[in-house]
Order: C-alpha cells, then structure tokens, then sequence
C-alpha cells in the first residue's frame, strides 16, 4: 500500500430547514459539516490537523475571505487555503487536486467545504429582513476559469441563464435519438422519477417526497414550463439552505492518527475536461468530447471501464446533463444502475457551486454500505462546459493514485471541429435546436433558435414574439425545420422565420 494514497475519512452535510426565524449564513453550514465530517471520521479534534482548506465558491452573501473566516470559525491553521471561482464542477476538481498533492506529498489532510443559503437570503430580500449575516465583501477567487460562461450575442438572444440554455441540449437530444414529443416526455419522466425517488429516501434532500413521472411531466399551474420542453419539476432548485464538506488524507496520516480503516474511501482515479467555451462554438448538442474525455482517463486511471461501476453520481441540473453524460460513459438508456445517489439538483438540491460535495458524501456513505462496489461522481460546470471526474472505493487499489495532467486531453478535446458562426445571418436556414421561453404566468414569450446556414455557419436567433408560432413550437418537432434567418443590425436581436 502506497503511504501516499488519497482517502476520504470524514463527510459531513447540513441542511437547514425553512422556518427559522434567524437562518444561519453559509459560514455556519460550512463549519457545522466541517465538524461533522470530523465526528464521522471517528478521531477527536482531527481538524486542528488541517494543513489545507479548500472553499468552494459562495454565491449567497459570501464573506470577505470565506478560507480565513473559516479557518477562524473552526480554530484551525492551515498553511494552504483556496477559495475557487464559479463552476459545479469544482468540488470533484477540488478533490482531484487535493489528492494529488496529498500523492505528491505536498499536503497531508485537506479539508473541503462550501455552502448556500439561497432560500434565506431572497426570503430575507423579499420581506425585508437584515439577517445579521458577515459582511458582504468581494473575495478574491483563486482556483478555476474565470470566463462568463456566455458571450454577448448569446445574452443578446435570451441564451443567459441555465433554464434558458439547458432546453437547447434537450431538444437537440430528442431529435439526435428520434423520439416524438410524446416518446421523449415520457423518457424524462421516468428518468427524473428515478432520482426523485432517491431524494425521497435522502435525510438531506430539500425535497424528500417521491414524485411520479406523470407528476413531473404534466404541465399545469404548479409544475408551468419555464423553458420548452421542461416544466418546474425538471429545473433544478437554487433556493436552499445546505452545505457540505470532506476530509481527505494519506493513508499514512491516517494510520498515525488513528482513523478506523472502515471510514477509508480511496480516490481511485480522475479527470477533468473543458468543452469549447461557449454554446455556440460546440460541436453539437447532443454530446460532449470534454465529459468522454475526462470520463475515460478517470476510469483508465482507476483501471476499471464503465461496467465496473456500482454507483454512481451524474451531474443532474437538468436531464440534459444527465444524458449526455450517460451517453458519453457509454452508459445504455435501458441500463438499470440509477445515476444519482443523493437525488440530483432538482429534488435533493442545487446549493449553488457545491452540490457535487454532497454527492460525495453521499457516495462515501453508499460505499462503506456497498464495500465491494466502485463509485463514479461526475460535476458540470455552467452549460455542460467545465466537467470533473472522480473513482473512489473502499476497496485498496492495485495501483498508485497518479493525477494524469489535464492539458493532456485538454488538447485533444480542442482539436474537436465545430462550425464557425455567423454573428450577422442571413439567407435561409435550418434548425439545429430550439427552445421557448414562458413567463411565471404560464405564457410564451420568446424563442430561441440555434440553426445553420446553407454554407454550414451557426447562428442564433429568436423567432417572432407571436403566441400561436410559440405555441406550436411546443406541438411539433422544430429541429430540422426550414426556414429564413435575417439580422437587425448590431443593437438588436437575428430573428429566425420558419416556412
């Protein structure tokens, strides 16, 4: 046995229920699941241990220096700290790299925390309430990609937020897999039952009641469509109060210690890949080379493939991101391994950048049950761009935990071709995905359409703002369909007309 192997002994999670008077600020998450994961690792006061800590982006009232704040809040001193930008998937990034200094011998115990409190800072917002959190501040991140994940002429189209560009991919998913409207809606509905029964059974889901595919799928005036073809029940919820964190070391650091070897969940192997940048540049919308690539050298890295794998955690915002990250592990539409193990950000969850350390957790915890299984944890961050990979076990690997370096497939993920983009169309056109977009009454009030020229180029555009052109959008299958793309000029937006 390696003495430099990466585990994870400790996880904890908090969720903090509506109806508190005075809510606690993410800080108070953070250091309740620090604390936690400390108890769950068996060993009094491990955390004064902590050499490195690890904060995951906050988006609810952050501190100033939510590393500094928390080292203080726990009474610890790390000599390293890192505070990451925006992205789901930096948790598993975050693990990847802390195991691989922990490999290199650069740290011995890392501890990793984040935490939102979305739900409480708009109820707060909304009646007003001063919360007495700390002081807003602007930390400065550290780790990660800066970049919008949008360009200009996106935002300019309405492409700007997760529930206006996640419909984009599904549309695109359900013509690339040939399904009617009917065939495809019924498909999410059992792949979004799946994981809501998960939630259900999950003490920390924020959501913890089983809904029925015909739940999720009918459109009425509690579960409206927000962007076509998802309803309510398939966008995943933001206004929560959880946090989580992990406590990873050295096998040798454990063993000095005194951290019992049935809290030991080794980090097998790893990856990570970025798609091109922004959604109009990618090679299409049904598939993701980045999520291949970082799958395939995460499980490569491991020594195992895809069937190996016992339990696993796709990154669940939309059933888009499920999809492709399904399709792209080689995983089949009829296998019968459920993809989440805590019941993914619709129903267990979506605090902010830091779901993916829940799902860890929760694959720690579904691991020491299951201890012959392997565990695959997936994070995604803005529109399937950024994506991490992790294998773990409690199982002793047959090989050395080695960090591949991630410009490696990086490269190759590059060199993928895509179309060039038209950034003023005009001349005829054809779809190559769509969405429409309702207000929180219920009504159509935009499409987007992402299409071609007959040279090849991509554009984006909207249609007319005309209810019954919106509303047979959301009748009949759009992509493939013909029709005349013209542009407004540079102030405003290209408008796509169909035949």
């Amino acid at each position: 046995m390696d003495e430099r192997q990466p585990i994870i002994v400790g996880v904890g999670q908090v969720t903090q229920r509506p109806g508190a008077e005075r809510p606690r600020e993410p800080l108070a998450l953070m250091a309740e699941a620090s604390r936690a994961a400390e108890a769950d690792a068996g060993v009094a006061e491990l955390l004064q241990s902590v050499d490195a800590l690890r904060v995951i982006n906050v988006l609810s009232w952050p501190s100033k220096d939510p590393p500094a704040d928390l080292s203080r809040a726990l009474a610890v001193a790390p000599r390293t700290t890192v505070y990451t930008h925006v992205g789901g998937n930096t948790p598993q990034w975050q693990v990847n790299e802390a195991g691989e200094q922990i490999a290199l011998g650069g740290s011995e115990i890392t501890l990793i925390a984040g935490a939102d409190c979305m739900y409480s800072l708009r109820r707060a917002r909304k009646q007003p309430l001063d919360l007495g959190w700390s002081p807003r501040g602007t930390p400065v991140p550290q780790a990660g990609d800066a970049r919008n994940g949008t360009n200009d002429i996106e935002r300019a189209h309405g492409a700007s937020i997760p529930t206006h560009i996640y419909p984009l991919f599904e549309n695109a998913l359900r013509a690339h897999y040939g399904r009617t409207l009917d065939e495809h809606r019924a498909a999410l509905g059992e792949l979004c039952a799946s994981f809501s029964a998960v939630a259900a059974a999950n003490p920390y889901a924020w959501f913890p009641e089983a809904k029925t595919a015909d739940e999720i799928t009918t459109v009425d005036a509690t579960n409206r469509y927000i962007g076509f073809p998802y309803p309510k029940y398939m966008n995943a919820i933001m206004d929560v109060d959880q946090g989580a964190a992990l406590l990873l070391m050295s096998v040798a650091a454990a063993r000095r210690l005194g951290v019992p070897e049935d809290r030991w969940v080794y980090l097998w192997g790893c990856g990570e890949a970025t798609d091109h940048w922004f959604i109009t540049e990618r090679v299409d919308y049904h598939s993701s080379p980045a999520i291949r690539a970082a799958g395939r050298r995460a499980l490569e890295s491991a020594g195992i493939t895809i069937d190996d794998v016992g339990q696993i955690d796709l990154y669940s915002c939309f059933p888009s991101a499920v999809q492709i990250g399904r399709d792209a592990l080689g995983i089949a539409q009829d296998d019968p391994r459920v993809l989440t193990v805590t019941g993914g950000l619709p129903y267990f969850g979506g605090p902010g950048n830091d779901y993916v350390t829940h799902s860890i957790a929760a694959m720690v915890r579904r691991l020491r049950d299951a201890r012959d299984d392997i565990g695959v944890v997936s994070g995604n961050g803005w529109y399937v761009t950024k994506h991490s990979f992790g294998v773990y076990s409690t199982r002793r690997p047959d090989r050395p935990f080695v960090r591949a370096d991630p410009a490696v497939d990086q490269a190759a993920v590059d060199a993928e071709p895509h179309p060039s983009f038209a950034a003023a169309p005009d001349g005829d056109a054809t779809v190559e995905t769509y969405t429409v977009l309702f207000d929180r009454d219920g009504a159509p009030e935009r499409g987007i359409i992402i299409g071609r020229l007959r040279d090849g180029r991509r554009f984006i555009a909207n249609t007319p703002a005309e209810r019954p052109l919106l509303e047979a959008m959301t009748a009949a299958e759009v992509v493939g369909a013909h029709g005349h793309v013209r542009s407004a000029g540079a102030v405003e937006t290209n408008v796509f007309t169909p035949d």
